[in-house]
């Protein structure tokens, strides 16, 4: 799915020829992703309501790209365009079919006479539409739009340019998919990968199996708030969840296909298995103690439960693949494969008699023959599976895919044993990870910056030429665990897509950040005019100073202790409505304010919250250290210049214990002469729930403190 090296080649080497680098790049200053071949050319064209989008008699294609372009100039400068089929007219936008030309690939020539966008398949159209409609809207305003005369050349690097949506850990209205996968085609971007199931829910109607989304869909909150919020239906704590169901999904895939976008669901095996075995507890590994789901479980992390190896089982999971790939045409099905925990497997006497039944060596061969079953039933669907890149471990087939999570060598060791492979690594184009140091938003601790995104590239210099033909493109990853609302998606994806998508498009010798983060503050009038609600935290990388003494420093201005298993976790009350997040190393719940100047004691303030200890980590959990409490409810303990010793400032929590929300303690520091760090720690009985800071001030007493 890459694109043909000697055109890419051509266009990036006809992009450097052509004029002073200035002059060559005004008419293009808006567009992303960057175009491989841009020529400047004399004089302007003006889009006003008089002007003509004429398509190709009979082209169903051309006249769907010509009518998505008018309602885009529709939406975002108010003109309406008139679209008919037929000849050429001064002043018109042509649509114009290429006998040949590789996919997505298009031509755009802007000139004072009218403008063509000429391509040989429906993508390339529609992309040289979305080019000129980022012309059109380089400055904002409504009404006729005035565009530098230009000639683009232009085709992608790669031929998947991904984003995968986690709807199992939080559920996303249909309404916002489609929402999401239009402002994905406007970058360019063509692959979905939709997240559907997963240990906390089973989100994809199988009409076959009901129950998998009757009782697979829907859980209860983790936190003391949720298990108050009782359902005056059912007299129990109220159920959150929801599902797609077919007809949904038809339509969502139609919205996506009519947008140059495939989606690709995802269905998780044989780990990540807790909602359909809830669902149905057959399904499940019977003989071990402790193994049985008795409900859609809350927790983060990685479960040890997994499926059983049964026929039954086997035949279950093809007649879900059987309805699958009737609401999905994609080429590919992905069937997860990754952090399948084999303790299960290990300890099931039933697992063992099937392994020698099978004569297969270990557990790892056995989730490759799990695989392999499914993998022939796609196959014999006309379908190619891939999966995550712990499918390797047990070996794979020829003919499946790896998409490399673990870093960019799962990739690697696919492309050099002859499978195609997505790059899709953590932790920099895991997009639920933070934006930047000064994020005080819910996520994963690790940061992956708007130039940490654009500088990676799919295709490692260690892959030989004919092995990074094997890297079909790049994903990047919204896991939504920390992301309970729409909004939040949307602040976790952008503008970070916009740099994914010019990576994934765009010749690596025409990359350049400086240029990109220029035309970003169009695209980002853009997002404004459309109402995506992106994240402004990111967009410069001067770091913030932290605040000063009498200022509240929050937790993302302090230093974490250590950054085992770093998270912003956002607080489970109040259930409605803005919630704190709380960024916390949840192995080493510890934290570091800074330079605090102690010459005359001071006041400290700290805004202390419980979140659930609601997270699956194993054998990890053990390493977690919490200090003895004095009291019942715990203390939040003040040591100065270390975090061993005795406190210099112990504060009870018993206040806090009975609040669900944020509360304020506050004590008396000793004096003592020039700056010290203050490092803080809780003691508590129980690791659930988990005490967090929101925010620290420490001040003069005697000073007077106005509101920050």
């Amino acid at each position: 799915m890459a694109l043909a090296p000697a055109l890419l080649a051509a266009l990036a080497s006809a992009s450097v020829v052509m004029a002073p680098a200035a002059m060559a790049e005004a008419p293009v200053g808006s567009v992303i992703p960057r175009p491989a071949a841009v020529t400047p050319a004399e004089g302007t064209l003006v889009l006003s309501d008089a002007t003509v989008l004429i398509t190709p008699r009979g082209d169903a294609e051309a006249l769907r790209a010509a009518t998505y372009f008018a309602d885009l100039m529709q939406r975002t400068r108010g003109l309406t365009l008139t679209v008919r089929e037929g000849e050429a007219a001064p002043g018109a936008v042509v649509f114009r079919r290429a006998a040949e030309t590789a996919a997505d690939a298009y031509s755009l020539d802007v000139t004072p006479r009218g403008a063509i966008i000429t391509a040989g398949d429906f993508g390339g159209l529609l992309y040289g539409s979305i080019s000129l409609w980022q012309l059109a809207t380089a400055e904002t305003g409504q009404g006729a739009a005035t565009i530098p005369a230009v000639a683009i050349s232009d085709a992608p690097r790669f031929g998947w340019r991904g984003v995968m949506l986690d709807s199992a850990r939080h559920y996303q209205s249909p309404q916002f998919i489609k929402g999401f996968i239009d402002w994905m085609a406007l970058h360019k971007l063509n692959v979905f990968h939709w997240h559907l199931t997963d240990d906390q829910a089973w989100r994809l109607e199988i009409r076959r199996y009901p129950k998998l989304t009757e009782v697979g869909g829907w859980r209860v909150h983790a936190g003391a708030a949720a298990q108050k919020d009782i359902d005056p239906a059912t007299g129990r704590p109220r159920l959150y969840g929801g599902f797609y169901t077919q007809d949904q999904v038809r339509d969502i895939v139609a919205y996506a296909a009519a947008r140059n976008i495939v989606v690709v669901p995802e269905i998780d095996v044989p780990g990540h298995a807790s909602a359909a075995i809830a669902a149905y507890p057959e399904l499940g590994v019977t003989d071990v103690p402790g193994a049985a789901v008795p409900a859609v479980p809350a927790d983060w992390g990685v479960y040890p439960t997994l499926f059983n190896v049964e026929e039954a089982t086997l035949v279950f999971f093809e007649n879900v693949m059987d309805e699958v790939v009737d609401l999905f045409p994609s080429e590919y099905v992905h069937i997860g494969g990754d952090e399948a925990v084999k303790d299960q497997w290990k300890a099931s006497p039933r697992v063992q008699e099937r392994m020698r039944e099978l004569g297969l060596a270990d557990e790892e061969k056995l989730q490759s023959w799990f695989v392999a079953r499914l993998e022939k039933r796609l196959n014999d669907h006309g379908r190619r599976m891939i999966g995550w890149d712990e499918i390797l471990e047990g070996g794979i087939n020829p003919n499946a895919s790896v998409m490399s999570w673990r870093g960019v060598e799962g990739a690697i060791e696919a492309a050099r044993l002859g499978h195609d492979t997505v790059m899709s690594p953590a932790p920099v184009l895991y997009l639920d990870n933070r934006q930047s140091p000064d994020d005080g938003a819910p996520g994963r601790g690790f940061t992956s910056t708007l130039r940490d995104v654009y500088s990676f590239d799919p295709t490692p210099d260690v892959l030989t030429p004919e092995q990074a033909r094997r890297v079909l493109g790049v994903q990047g990853n919204l896991f939504t665990e920390h992301m309970r609302t729409e909004d939040r998606v949307e602040y976790q994806a952008y503008p970070r897509i916009s740099a994914l998508a010019e990576m994934a498009w765009t010749p690596h010798a025409r990359m350049d950040f400086a240029d990109f983060r220029k035309r970003l503050d169009p695209q980002l009038a853009r997002y404004r005019t459309l109402g995506i609600d992106y994240a402004t935290i990111g967009l410069t990388e001067v770091p913030a100073t932290p605040p000063a003494d009498g200022q509240r420093r929050y937790d993302h201005q302090m230093k974490l202790c250590s950054a085992a298993l770093p998270l912003s976790l956002i607080d489970d009350a109040p259930l409605a409505g803005k919630r704190p997040a709380l960024l916390m190393d949840i192995l080493n719940p510890c934290w570091i304010y800074q330079s605090a100047d102690l010459s005359k004691g001071l006041r400290f303030e700290a805004a202390v919250g419980q979140v659930p200890f609601n997270f699956q980590i194993g054998a990890d959990r053990d390493k977690i250290r919490l200090g003895a409490p004095r009291t019942p409810a715990g203390e939040l303990e003040v040591r100065i210049d270390g975090c061993e010793g005795e406190p210099a400032l112990i504060l009870p929590l018993a206040e806090a214990a009975g609040n669900d929300g944020i509360t304020t303690l506050s004590g008396q520091l000793p004096a003592r002469p020039g700056q010290h760090d203050l490092c803080l720690k809780f003691t508590q009985k129980e690791r659930d729930p988990m005490w967090g800071v929101d925010w620290v001030r420490v001040s003069d007493p005697a000073a007077r403190r106005g509101d920050d």
